[in-house]
């Protein structure tokens, strides 16, 4: 199998386009084109991450080259802070004539004394000045004090209306100015780049398409600290705005396909793996281009996929990428019930069983009677249908709480069932156990290079018979922040720590080699202070057991680490 990479630049022309956004792209670039007597104008083409608002505007600009419309392109990214005003601004002069500028400098100088403007009109009219270096002579010269930078947007306006009225032809000419990445810039770049278009730019002749995601820079996004002053300029900025709107199913599916085709994966994905890669990254073209490009080099790099065929790799991963929570519980073997994929499918059957009345085929039947039977239920007989619905509301009480959403959920149930039909299956299952095997990971915002203190003073004792699975990471990011961790490998040795330690904060598994449900106690009573179950099955029955323990429960390092800082500042507040 071939592989490469897909890059992440935006659509440049009209062949490329994959979405369907020509349409908008010619409808844009016709309203800009026959709104040019309405400069100055902003307008925002609206879009959250990766949803393809610089194709859109590249598209754009290509209409408008078309129309004879001149273009420049500023990515505000490239610049940081009171260094975007600067950009910006000979971003747009860069788009003008030149001997329009030759003569603008020209007229700056003579405002100097006779004999300094003498020299300096002599050296703008003699110098073989290229375009760069008359925008950075327009620059300097309105930059000397500060009186010179207030008079910037009037010599700013004379030289648009110059460049605008110098035409044969009527309306005036016209330069847009394509603006993207504002919104992932800081606070104070984008303060930059809208004071230069709403305070210096904002001029006959120009128009500017901003590509930003609006809720970013609103209220309670990058600009939340801005008052009413501030909130209220930035919504003079933008005139109007374009929502672009989220791909239609086709038009995403035939996206992913093609990125597949291009990648070498394609023979991998059917069109319901299409389908489904498009729906759970939700319909975002970037995370489909991200997601097809980890399957790659998965594929091709890691040692791991050697033995196995290419079409279980790519649904082993796609279970990873998109599912990630039951691939966890997968691979964690958690409990008794060991295969989480084939409890699932039992599951998924006796919930069509037990939830219709219609006729079933003895082989679900059967199907939903070892369903229950395996989880200590006794199943109902055949013609006592009023009590099905109950037998299945108490089956659902012992298992993942996720199965329920996961069983309406046609794309996964297919995937696992194609899953499952992998002549390596099972090898496959117990390679990624051994390779996978599932520990705590630390938090997403640890340094580990980084020492604090918000844990000094803190006993936690941790109880799991697989201590070690936790001790790379959750541990050491506890200990390195000042707490000091205990590990016990079952109950007992659990119950000889509390007798001669002094503990804060108890985390425990629940599932241990006595018995699934073993750690769901409060190791007999000795500790009666915060607890959190850190386990790879949540299920509704160990919640409120954890509930009635006045415990937290999660199979989530995120969340174990919130529920680790929430129990911290209990203990802090009942000492002080």
């Amino acid at each position: 199998m071939e592989f490469s990479l897909l890059n992440d630049e935006p659509v440049a022309e009209s062949e490329g386009d994959r979405l369907g956004s020509g349409r908008a792209a010619r409808e844009l670039a016709k309203l800009l084109y026959d709104s040019r007597q309405a400069t100055p104008f902003t307008l925002a083409v609206d879009a959250g991450w990766g949803m393809g608002k610089s194709s859109l505007m590249r598209l754009v600009r290509e209409e408008l080259r078309e129309k004879g419309v001149e273009a420049v392109w500023y990515n505000a990214w490239t610049s940081t802070g009171a260094d975007a005003l600067e950009g910006l601004i000979k971003t747009v002069l860069m788009g003008l004539d030149k001997r329009v500028m030759r003569r603008a400098v020209s007229r700056l100088t003579e405002k100097k004394t006779v004999l300094t403007a003498l020299r300096a009109t002599l050296t703008v009219a003699g110098a073989p000045f290229g375009m760069a270096g008359l925008v950075d002579r327009f620059w300097q010269e309105l930059s000397v004090d500060a009186k010179a930078r207030n008079d910037m947007r009037g010599a700013l306006r004379d030289l648009a209306v110059e460049w605008a009225e110098q035409t044969p032809h009527r309306p005036r000419r016209m330069l847009v100015v394509f603006i993207d990445d504002l919104d992932r810039c800081s606070e104070e770049t984008v303060l930059a780049v809208c004071e230069a278009v709403k305070v210096y730019l904002d001029v006959p002749g120009l128009a500017f398409v901003i590509g930003c995601d609006r809720a970013a820079l609103g209220p309670t996004g990058l600009l939340r600290e801005l008052g009413p002053a501030g909130s209220a300029f930035m919504e003079k900025v933008f005139q109007t705005s374009y929502r672009l709107p989220v791909p239609g199913a086709a038009e995403i599916q035939a996206y992913a396909r093609h990125c597949a085709e291009r990648s070498g994966l394609r023979e991998l994905l059917d069109d319901d793996l299409v389908r489904l890669i498009a729906d759970r990254s939700a319909r975002n073209p970037r995370r489909i281009k991200r997601l097809i490009n980890g399957f790659g080099l998965e594929c091709a790099l890691n040692p791991v996929w050697a033995r196995f065929k290419p079409e279980a790799v790519i649904r082993t991963l796609l279970l990873q990428h998109l599912y990630a929570d039951f691939y966890r519980l997968l691979v964690s073997g958690d409990g008794t019930r060991a295969h989480a994929a084939r409890e699932f499918l039992e599951y998924a059957t006796a919930r069509r069983v037990l939830s219709q009345w219609a006729q079933v085929d003895d082989e679900s039947w059967r199907t939903t009677v070892d369903a229950l039977t395996g989880h200590g239920l006794a199943a109902p007989s055949a013609e006592d249908r009023e009590n099905w619905e109950a037998v299945l509301a108490r089956l659902e009480e012992d298992l993942p709480t996720s199965f329920p959403a996961l069983a309406r959920d046609q794309n996964f149930v297919h995937l696992i069932e194609e899953w499952m039909r992998l002549p390596q299956a099972d090898e496959l299952l117990q390679r990624l156990r051994q390779g996978d095997p599932s520990p705590v990971t630390a938090r997403a915002d640890d340094d580990p290079e980084a020492a604090g203190d918000e844990y000094r003073g803190v006993t936690v004792l941790w109880v799991d018979d697989y201590p070690e699975q936790n001790e790379t990471f959750a541990a050491r990011y506890l200990r390195r922040h000042g707490a000091d961790v205990l590990f016990a490998e079952n109950g007992r040795t659990a119950e000889r720590i509390l007798g001669t330690h002094p503990v804060d904060l108890l985390i425990s598994d629940i599932t241990r080699e006595t018995g699934p449900d073993v750690g769901l106690r409060r190791e007999t009573g000795l500790f009666e202070g915060p607890a959190i179950f850190f386990t790879g099955r949540v299920t509704p029955a160990r919640e409120q057991r954890s509930r009635e323990l006045g415990a937290r429960i999660t199979n989530k390092s995120n969340e174990l680490f919130q529920h680790i800082d929430t129990a911290c500042a209990e203990i802090r507040q009942r000492r002080s």
